[in-house]
Protein backbone atom coordinates (compact mmCIF):
# COMPACT_ATOMS: atom_id res chain seq x y z
CA UNK A 1 0.00 0.00 0.00
CA UNK A 2 1.31 3.68 -0.62
CA UNK A 3 0.64 7.30 0.84
CA UNK A 4 -1.92 8.14 -1.48
CA UNK A 5 -3.80 4.70 0.00
CA UNK A 6 -3.29 5.87 3.56
CA UNK A 7 -4.62 9.37 2.45
CA UNK A 8 -7.76 7.52 0.94
CA UNK A 9 -8.30 5.22 4.13
CA UNK A 10 -7.99 8.16 6.42
CA UNK A 11 -10.51 10.33 4.56
CA UNK A 12 -12.93 7.76 4.31
CA UNK A 13 -13.08 6.56 7.74
CA UNK A 14 -13.30 9.96 8.85
CA UNK A 15 -16.17 10.61 6.47
CA UNK A 16 -17.68 7.11 8.04
CA UNK A 17 -17.02 8.20 11.91
CA UNK A 18 -19.12 11.27 11.21
CA UNK A 19 -22.35 8.95 11.13
CA UNK A 20 -21.29 6.36 13.27
CA UNK A 21 -22.97 5.43 16.33
CA UNK A 22 -20.77 3.81 18.69
CA UNK A 23 -21.18 0.59 20.83
CA UNK A 24 -18.81 0.24 24.15
CA UNK A 25 -18.56 -2.85 26.45
CA UNK A 26 -19.53 -3.03 30.10
CA UNK A 27 -15.74 -2.45 30.77
CA UNK A 28 -15.39 1.01 28.73
CA UNK A 29 -18.97 2.20 30.02
CA UNK A 30 -17.75 1.68 33.58
CA UNK A 31 -14.39 3.49 33.01
CA UNK A 32 -16.32 6.64 30.94
CA UNK A 33 -18.49 7.02 34.04
CA UNK A 34 -15.97 6.99 36.44
CA UNK A 35 -14.24 9.43 33.92
CA UNK A 36 -17.13 11.80 33.91
CA UNK A 37 -17.55 11.44 37.51
CA UNK A 38 -13.79 12.13 38.41
CA UNK A 39 -13.93 15.15 35.88
CA UNK A 40 -17.88 16.39 37.09
CA UNK A 41 -18.69 15.97 33.51
CA UNK A 42 -21.91 15.14 32.11
CA UNK A 43 -21.12 15.42 28.65
CA UNK A 44 -18.99 12.31 27.75
CA UNK A 45 -18.61 12.67 24.28
CA UNK A 46 -15.76 15.45 25.36
CA UNK A 47 -14.23 12.53 27.59
CA UNK A 48 -14.31 10.18 24.26
CA UNK A 49 -12.53 13.31 22.32
CA UNK A 50 -10.25 13.69 25.06
CA UNK A 51 -9.71 9.58 25.21
CA UNK A 52 -8.67 9.79 21.33
CA UNK A 53 -6.27 12.32 21.57
CA UNK A 54 -4.24 11.05 24.53
CA UNK A 55 -4.17 7.92 23.06
CA UNK A 56 -3.11 9.30 19.84
CA UNK A 57 -0.11 11.02 21.26
CA UNK A 58 0.90 8.81 23.12
CA UNK A 59 0.88 6.48 19.70
CA UNK A 60 2.75 9.14 18.22
CA UNK A 61 5.57 9.56 20.66
CA UNK A 62 5.94 6.20 21.30
CA UNK A 63 6.47 5.40 17.72
CA UNK A 64 4.11 2.64 17.62
CA UNK A 65 2.00 5.36 15.11
CA UNK A 66 4.99 4.85 12.47
CA UNK A 67 5.62 1.44 13.20
CA UNK A 68 2.31 0.40 11.95
CA UNK A 69 2.06 2.98 9.45
CA UNK A 70 5.35 1.35 7.81
CA UNK A 71 4.16 -2.29 7.93
CA UNK A 72 0.79 -1.16 6.60
CA UNK A 73 1.50 1.45 4.24
CA UNK A 74 5.01 1.51 4.16
CA UNK A 75 5.28 5.23 4.97
CA UNK A 76 5.87 7.00 8.00
CA UNK A 77 3.63 10.24 9.65
CA UNK A 78 5.92 12.68 8.68
CA UNK A 79 5.57 11.42 5.53
CA UNK A 80 1.43 10.79 5.40
CA UNK A 81 1.69 14.89 6.70
CA UNK A 82 3.97 16.16 3.94
CA UNK A 83 2.07 14.17 1.45
CA UNK A 84 5.00 12.40 0.10
CA UNK A 85 7.32 10.06 1.05
CA UNK A 86 11.53 10.37 2.72
CA UNK A 87 12.34 9.04 -1.23
CA UNK A 88 9.89 11.32 -3.41
CA UNK A 89 11.55 14.37 -0.51
CA UNK A 90 15.52 13.51 -1.36
CA UNK A 91 14.95 12.99 -4.87
CA UNK A 92 16.15 9.57 -4.38
CA UNK A 93 12.70 8.16 -6.10
CA UNK A 94 13.27 9.87 -9.10
CA UNK A 95 17.16 8.22 -9.60
CA UNK A 96 17.60 4.35 -11.19
CA UNK A 97 19.16 2.78 -7.75
CA UNK A 98 21.10 0.35 -9.46
CA UNK A 99 24.76 1.18 -9.51
CA UNK A 100 25.55 0.14 -12.99
CA UNK A 101 23.79 2.60 -14.65
CA UNK A 102 25.97 5.88 -13.12
CA UNK A 103 27.89 6.12 -10.04
CA UNK A 104 27.29 9.87 -9.93
CA UNK A 105 23.60 11.33 -10.19
CA UNK A 106 23.44 14.62 -11.20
Amino acid sequence: MTLDDLADDVAETADDLETETFHLDAEARTELAMLAAAFDNDETSALLERAVHALFQTTVETGKLDFHLRANYDVTYDEYLSGMTYDEMTGGATYPTDDGDRRYQF
